[in-house]
């Protein structure tokens, strides 16, 4: 995989394949480019042009002021003329997911497939207390001089499937991912950690699920408690035809969680409405 440093004020990807239709692939807030190891060189294989990036603030990538899911989009929309393909489509993961939802209500042109993946139309509850409550629980222990490093692993356990699911559990796939998203999380910075957790408590994009008009798959993860199946599906509905798939057997982070299952997913959908 080819790391491409996009100028100054484009974000940093990592790149592979070639072809008309480029997937962007963006990261969750624990994570940056290589989430997508396992991903890219499956769908580069078909065809694919893949361009996975270290969103504003992580990696080597420049920050963003002010620092919000729409100046977070404006970053992507940059990206994704920068490369010029014919067609392209979006990959967001928890809140790159947000970033997609916030970039095809910005723009109705350009961005022709979307794929939702462990996310939601809107974060939290209404009202802003239950918002200002997880702010609270999750900046506690880094205000507290735990680091992000001391976060991670207890954070990530609480993402992926729970202990009592035996399928992945305990085997070698569980530890592994485990250990991808507790390195991945570390290396986030955490002045960056803490202003994109506040940019996503206040996303709603409910009010354009119905404008979204291009092929859109919605990938949920059986034990996901962050983005549960159940909001997924709702979230389909509300989509004109929008496609609702439930990866089994994994939690908040299938990508790593199970990579067969969830690239198969992917590359359906792909291969459905984007034929490299």
């Amino acid at each position: 995989m080819t790391p491409s440093g996009r100028g100054t004020t484009l974000p940093t990807c990592i790149e592979l394949g070639t072809g008309d239709v480029a997937v962007f692939l963006l990261h969750g807030v624990g994570g940056r480019a290589t989430a997508w190891d396992k991903t890219m060189p499956v769908l580069a294989g078909q065809g694919f042009r893949c361009i996975a990036w270290d969103a504003p603030g992580y990696g080597e990538s420049a920050w963003v002021e002010p620092y919000t899911t729409r100046s977070l989009a404006n970053a992507l929309l940059e990206l994704i003329n920068s490369v010029g393909a014919t067609r392209n489509v979006i990959l967001g993961h928890s809140m790159g997911g947000l970033i997609a939802q916030e970039a095809v209500a910005m723009r109705a042109t350009g961005i022709h497939g979307l794929i939702l993946f462990s996310t939601s139309p809107a974060f939290g509850k209404p009202g802003g207390d239950w918002q200002k409550q997880f702010l609270t629980s999750r900046f506690a222990p880094l205000d507290a001089g735990l680091g992000l490093a001391g976060l991670a692993p207890a954070l990530v356990k609480s993402m992926v499937a729970p202990a009592q699911n035996g399928d992945v559990q305990g085997n070698e796939r569980y530890t592994h991912a485990v250990m991808e998203a507790v390195k991945l999380m570390s290396s986030v910075p955490e002045a960056t950690y803490r202003a994109a957790l506040s940019a996503i408590v206040s996303f709603n994009r409910l009010d354009n699920l119905a404008n979204i008009a291009v092929p859109t798959l919605c990938l949920a993860g059986e034990f996901d408690t962050n983005a549960p199946p159940a909001v997924m599906e709702k979230m389909a509905s509300r989509i004109p035809n929008a496609r609702y798939q439930c990866l089994p057997g994994v939690g908040h982070l299938g990508n790593l969680e199970a990579p067969d299952q969830f690239n198969a997913a992917v590359l359906a959908f792909l291969k459905t409405h984007f034929a490299a």
